[in-house]
């Protein structure tokens, strides 16, 4: 079976960098849009509520951990939230590790770009 030309004609790496490259551009993996930071309490200005709001849903699309961003601080990176995985529990997570979290087969962690913001005691 014959090769198209494209295929040939195309360098090995282009196959390796694609992902990075849509990555990238995909609005998915910008986990915290800046409208959206702008909205988000910072850490600890919530903490007498008893069931603060989920701005933003990240999940793994090939795995079944999720993370519920109620109050955010962006100069560490770091957020307060609800995290469902292997236990279902709020605390604190850091979007740095998160960007370097891949699923069973090599996927990102993405945003929920449908996500509507609702208290964390309804989140699933």
């Amino acid at each position: 079976m014959a090769q198209s030309g494209v295929l040939r004609s195309t360098p090995l790496a282009i196959y390796f960098l694609l992902p990075f490259l849509m990555v990238s551009r995909n609005p998915a993996y910008q986990y915290i849009p800046a409208e959206i930071a702008a909205i988000i309490p910072p850490l600890y200005s919530t903490e007498n509520d008893a069931d603060p709001v989920a701005h933003i849903k990240l999940f793994t699309p090939d795995s079944s951990w999720t993370w519920y961003i109620a109050r955010y601080d962006p100069e560490q990176r770091l957020c307060f939230g609800l995290v469902v995985g292997h236990e279902r529990e709020p605390g604190y997570f850091s979007l740095k590790e998160l960007e370097g979290i891949r699923g069973q087969l090599g996927l990102p962690v993405e945003r929920d770009l449908f996500w509507t913001p609702r208290p964390l005691s309804r989140c699933q």
